[in-house]
């Protein structure tokens, strides 16, 4: 593999794109927005300059990596593509939908990989004909220092996608995590029960966000509390994971809390909104 589309230009699409650039792919960075290019390639360029003041990256690398990186709106771009790594919005629909597009203008030998963090993998490749070439690869936030890949194979998935995905998942300096298509799959499936129920704690006035998250710190030795961490991934994605687990699993354990619902619909969703269990109005 040597070409890789990368589709949505946040936090995870412009962070895939970064640390694929940077192992040596020639990427193309595909969203529906040319303001959400910019912005994705600013956090690239941003990250690279910070990489640069510390003596890890010269400007010269910079350069060619930088060099390797094209962006686009037009998706019709995918078809000279070996891996097509989808990062958009955490929506079942939109994302049946983008694959069913896909699958229309991609080569017939192009794996499509999806970042999903819940999402069922066997759902996404049936809106697909190439069911066997469809495969999970869920990168942990921030994407550039998170050494971890979930890569979920779907009911259909081949044994040499599988191993392509592995392959590349290697090179991109990631350790690569073999998991099966359940709901959640291994990260959120623990991770997102319990931020669900720090919630619940602040909900039933147990404690403060503020109290809940110094003890998982300075009790457990969580290097961020858990309402911290919600903030940080964005509640919106945070109640769509919940409702992911409650609707696969049908058990109320991962029913999720009113409080996590009413900030989503009040559109406190944490830093990207400036507001969320902790106000970020007055932060830089």
């Amino acid at each position: 593999m040597k070409r890789l589309a990368v589709i949505g230009a946040g936090q995870m699409g412009s962070g895939i794109a970064e640390v694929s650039i940077r192992a040596g792919y020639s990427v193309i960075l595909i969203d529906q927005s040319d303001d959400w290019l910019e912005k994705g390639v600013q956090k690239i360029t941003q990250n690279f300059d910070r990489q640069i003041a510390k003596g890890r990256c010269t400007a010269e690398q910079k350069t060619t990596y930088l060099n390797r990186l094209q962006t686009t709106t037009d998706l019709h771009l995918v078809r000279d593509v070996d891996l097509i790594i989808e990062a958009i919005v955490e929506k079942k629909q939109a994302k049946t939908e983008l694959f069913a597009k896909l699958d229309q203008l991609a080569l017939s030998s192009a794996i499509f990989a999806s970042n999903t963090s819940s999402l069922p993998i066997t759902s996404l490749a049936a809106a697909t004909d190439r069911a066997d070439r469809v495969i999970g690869m869920h990168f942990m936030n921030p994407v550039p220092v998170m050494k971890l890949v979930e890569v979920i194979r779907g009911l259909a998935t081949s044994e040499e996608t599988y191993q392509a995905v592995l392959s590349v998942t290697e090179k991109l300096g990631k350790k690569a995590v073999e998991v099966n298509d359940f709901p959640g799959f291994i990260s959120n499936r623990i991770l997102m029960p319990m931020i669900n129920e720090a919630i619940y704690a602040v909900y039933e006035g147990v404690a403060t966000p503020e109290a809940v998250d110094d003890v998982m710190k300075l009790g457990m030795n969580h290097p961020m509390g858990p309402l911290e961490l919600a903030d940080f991934i964005g509640l919106d994605t945070c109640l769509s994971i919940m409702e992911t687990l409650h609707e696969g699993f049908a058990d109320s354990k991962y029913r999720p809390c009113p409080l996590l619902k009413k900030y989503v619909a009040a559109g406190w969703l944490g830093r990207k909104s400036r507001r969320g269990f902790y106000d970020y109005r007055g932060a830089e």
